[in-house]
């Protein structure tokens, strides 16, 4: 069938159909043609010029395939190059880039037979740096070009030369000290003795507390007058002093170091081993409401497994469906959160008003010590077995 003359519609047709890629299939690289269908595609490889391209191929079958290789790569790591950069990216979305030319060499005529193959030897070569994840293979370019080993290299110097700068400094910081040692003379060492008291029987006290006082201001007594009685009796009028107690410089200390292990110690979650805890939520149904459990391990910080003590189940549950078991007065708790967290104390008062109490700590390096106004969520009862 002869071809359509130039300016027909038949021509335009073919030329729109031909414009757009076709399947690979039916693509002859030897011959560089691309047919639409698989009968144009059974009738150009029984064709005569077809056959010549294959006995060129048979004499030097290895010459075709590296040019073919050659040139893929090329345009391949081309596009890498300007489009990319050295950014990561899916080297199927490189690939994709690069078919989009209708004139591509097809990976059919190269030395391999996958894009993954292709991608191990990029990696192989150091021309990129390649990745498997679940997503598929990811490549990174490294860029060889004059430009920007002349830039690391000159990167690498400046670096080098700051660093000699900083040795310099230190070699005559270094040179000052050990003159002023030498200009100084010897130095004699301390002499160590051993701590003798003179009198054993003599007591050491310190006093820090410091009082202020402050004297009435003139004529504030009138602001506080008492109104006259009815009578018409006159009392003398009292005179007010206005005394400040300061606070002694221990307490001042004291307080600040409660305050900074408060800031340190004060976390989001308070599930602790071994304490004893009461379910709240209602979503696990009746039979679990309200039951008092132990906490045999912390999942996460938030969450833990509670053995029941009735039933003896265990759950796994959120902190937030849990809450503290205050205990009677004398036994032992377990602070789980705030500045003493993680220390076992012994409950001794409650404060029901101000819903807080007050424990005195029985182990560790701080036993023996009280702490008031402890709130009731910062405690929580010690299961004794």
């Amino acid at each position: 069938m002869p071809k359509a003359e130039k300016g027909t519609p038949k021509y335009l047709a073919n030329k729109m159909k031909a414009k757009g890629l076709q399947k690979l299939r039916w693509y002859c690289q030897m011959c560089q043609k691309q047919c639409r269908d698989e009968n144009g595609f059974k009738c150009h490889t029984m064709s005569e010029s077809h056959q010549r391209q294959l006995l060129l191929f048979a004499d030097n079958s290895k010459r075709y395939i590296d040019d073919f290789s050659f040139d893929f790569a090329k345009g391949y790591v081309s596009i890498l190059k300007r489009q990319f950069g050295s950014k990561r990216v899916n080297a199927n979305r490189v690939y994709q880039e690069y078919i989009a030319d209708k004139d591509h060499v097809h990976m059919n005529g190269t030395r391999w037979n996958s894009l993954s193959g292709f991608v191990r030897w990029l990696g192989k070569t150091g021309q990129a740096v390649i990745d498997e994840t679940e997503k598929g293979w990811f490549i990174t370019y490294i860029d060889r070009s004059p430009e920007t080993v002349q830039k690391e290299e000159k990167k690498k110097k400046k670096d080098k030369m700051d660093k000699n700068d900083e040795e310099r400094n230190m070699e005559f910081l270094e040179k000052q000290i050990k003159r002023g040692l030498e200009n100084a003379g010897p130095v004699s060492e301390p002499v160590y003795t051993e701590l003798v008291r003179e009198h054993q029987e003599e007591v050491i006290r310190l006093d820090l507390s410091l009082k202020t006082d402050i004297k009435v201001i003139p004529n504030l007594e009138k602001l506080f007058k008492r109104p006259s009685s009815p009578v018409g009796s006159v009392r003398e009028d009292k005179k007010f002093k206005i005394e400040i107690k300061r606070k002694s410089i221990l307490d001042e200390i004291i307080e600040e170091q409660e305050t900074k292990r408060e800031a340190q110690n004060r976390k989001d979650y308070w599930l602790s081993e071994n304490i004893v805890v009461k379910v709240v939520t209602k979503s696990l149904g009746d039979d679990f409401y309200k039951q008092k459990g132990i906490v045999r391990e912390v999942v996460d910080r938030y969450g833990a497994i509670v053995k029941l003590l009735d039933s003896g189940k265990k759950l796994k549950l959120d902190q937030a469906h849990l809450e503290t078991v205050i205990p009677a007065i004398g036994k032992p708790v377990k602070i789980v959160n705030g500045a003493y967290a993680g220390e076992i104390a012994t409950l001794l008062s409650l404060d029901e008003r101000n819903f807080c109490v007050s424990v005195e700590i029985s182990k560790g390096l701080l036993k023996g010590r009280r702490i008031d106004k402890v709130q009731y969520e910062d405690i929580c009862k010690l299961y004794e077995s």
